[in-house]
């Protein structure tokens, strides 16, 4: 292997539909500006025109100018597979997950570059008539022999994949959400309408264990009606709302009738049950596809089972290397049957403790815990990072300020947001909230997405009452609303008392959860301005709303409120207009001219 001597600092010329590399950073020293050149402060870029295309100078610093001297044959051979084969920054492309992590698996134990591994490895594979594709055969042979050096979990979070379970249970995809470590996109109730028939079925499943009961027929006439009443009254409601908020003449109609559909959506979604179908789209690592499946295999719902076995069946088919434990007796199977016997065994002893016991009154949200020095410990959080003194000394010195100097200090580390997503650092991480929240299922849904923070939930029921928005009476439906609650209640009562758990699929959205959310006052910075934004559906955005009154109110943490100053408390009314006036600026932005 041999090094590359470069100047202290190299440019090159790369017209636009090149593959980049960003090299200067923000730090000192000038930019590059001669002529028509332009240099991008803190992004350490060069952007030219040159008849009509964007032309862009590479600026590599001594700290990144080592690279591996490749001769031509190599670069050929590298060339399908990385972005580029002479810069140090590169991306890899074209191979299977197992091979990417695999390679970069190596990294630990290897002094080879990854495109050396990748030409020791793979050139008489990529030599012998390789497709842009390296044959999966031997990427498995790689991987299971770095698999047996270095052992699985770390190798493990070097590959992905995507994954689509399409018409699952809203019930499902709570638990298919649950991940902290995957990516999620679901269908949403607030741009589909659920007013079609496929197949002369209205779009909620029924659950295995429903078949051949004596209940299944009654489940399906409930359920048929609830789907009735929210097709009947979907254009009622946007007649009604049409005649409440008339088009603008700056509104194009597109802009217009979206906002108006969303509006109609969200104050019927109440009525649609927990078992309607949804899609959601999944990516993550082979490690935390198997935890995923080790949670579905283990979970109480046949669905969430049979699920698991279609999603393995998949992965297999991608990367299989990854989950070679999941189903093996001694391994995955015994992790699957730990979780399961710890969930039975934790629900007979809270009902042994806790029996006889009726849930006490309490509002929408309650801020059940909180330090009271939360924002003396975000202050020495502060200091900490920036000073040589010890964390029980900084607090000491936190304490002994006085307010000008420690709001002087969380404004300086605040700074000036010119938006939601300009957020401070770690220290806001110093101090935790825990709220116990009562909202209907649907905010529940939203909030849950929240996933990086800690989120548990009880098991949905009719037990704590509806929702029913003051929109439902203006239109006339309040009568159909109350129907349908009552009539799912009389199901639930009656299949709760031998399946407590299948039985939370007939309860509509409109019935309240109890959930408890806790977050340090970073993630509270992020829900809180997140779900307040006037697009917001009103349900969640007045969820936390509350939140950050109690945060100033009753936490005391006025400073730490303060800052989170886009939180948003005025009362909308069409609440996608503004998202959908927004939409439309960028669509006509991006057109051609």
């Amino acid at each position: 292997m041999t090094g590359l001597t470069r100047p202290s600092v190299d440019e090159r010329r790369v017209t636009s539909g090149q593959q980049v590399g960003v090299v200067a950073g923000a730090g000192e020293g000038p930019g590059v500006e001669t002529g028509q050149q332009r240099n991008i402060h803190g992004l350490g870029k060069t952007r030219l025109r040159e008849r009509g295309k964007r032309t862009t100078i590479i600026r590599v610093l001594d700290s990144l100018s080592p690279v591996e001297d490749f001769t031509a044959n190599e670069r050929r051979a590298l060339a399908p597979y990385f972005t580029n084969v002479d810069r140090p920054v590169f991306a890899l492309r074209n191979l299977p997950e197992v091979v990417k992590g695999a390679l970069f698996a190596r990294y630990s134990r290897s002094a080879k570059s990854v495109r050396r591994l990748f030409l020791d490895e793979f050139h008489e594979a990529v030599a012998s008539g390789a497709s842009e594709t390296v044959g999966v055969e031997r990427a498995e042979r790689l991987y299971e022999r770095v698999f047996g050096d270095y052992g699985d979990d770390s190798v493990a979070q070097l590959g992905g994949a995507h994954i689509a379970c399409e018409g699952v249970s809203n019930i499902l995809t709570k638990v298919l959400e649950r991940g902290r470590l995957m990516a999620y996109l679901e269908q949403s109730t607030r741009y589909v309408p659920y007013t079609d028939r496929p197949g002369g079925r209205w779009k909620y499943i029924v659950p295995t264990e429903l078949e051949g009961h004596p209940l299944q027929v009654r489940y399906r006439e409930t359920l048929d009606d609830a789907f009735a009443t929210y097709a009947q009254w979907f254009e009622q409601a946007q007649e009604h709302y049409r005649r409440k908020h008339p088009r603008t003449d700056g509104d194009s109609e597109a802009v217009y009738r979206a906002a108006i559909r969303a509006k109609a959506l969200d104050t019927l979604r109440g009525l649609l049950p927990a078992a309607t179908r949804s899609n959601v789209g999944i990516f993550g690592s082979g490690q935390a596809f198997e935890a995923l499946l080790l949670r579905l295999r283990a979970h109480p719902l046949a669905e969430s089972r049979e699920c698991a076995g279609q999603i393995l069946t998949e992965l297999r088919k991608l990367i299989p290397a990854f989950l070679t434990r999941v189903d093996r007796r001694d391994r995955g199977v015994r992790w699957s049957e730990y979780l399961a016997a710890t969930r039975r065994n934790s629900e007979a002893e809270t009902s042994r403790i806790l029996a006889g016991l009726e849930p006490e009154p309490r509002e929408e949200v309650t801020l059940a815990d909180f330090d009271p020095e939360g924002e003396v410990k975000v202050v020495a959080a502060i200091l900490y990072q920036s000073s040589r003194l010890p964390e029980e000394q900084l607090i000491s010195v936190a304490r002994g300020m006085n307010v000008d100097d420690r709001v002087a200090l969380l404004k300086a580390y605040v700074g000036n947001r010119a938006n939601r997503r300009h957020r401070p650092g770690r220290a806001f991480e110093r101090t935790d909230y825990c709220f116990d929240l009562l909202s209907d299922y649907g905010a529940f849904r939203d909030l849950q997405r929240h996933r990086l923070l800690t989120i548990e939930w009880q098991r949905l029921s009719t037990d704590h009452g509806y929702t029913e928005p003051a929109a439902i009476e203006e239109i006339g439906a309040a009568d159909d609303w109350q129907r349908v609650m009552d009539r799912t209640r009389a199901l639930y009562d009656k299949w709760s008392a031998e399946m407590p758990t299948t039985a939370q699929y007939c309860v509509p959205m409109a019935y309240r959860l109890r959930y408890r959310m806790q977050m340090n006052a970073r993630e509270a910075m992020h829900v809180i301005e997140l779900r307040t934004a006037p697009q917001g559906h009103p349900a969640y955005r007045r969820v936390c709303q509350r939140m950050h009154t109690l945060i100033a109110e009753q936490a005391g943490h006025r400073a730490l409120a303060e800052a989170m100053s886009y939180a948003d408390h005025t009362s909308v009314e069409l609440e996608r207009l503004g998202a959908e006036r927004a939409n439309e600026r960028r669509r006509q932005a991006a057109a051609p001219d």
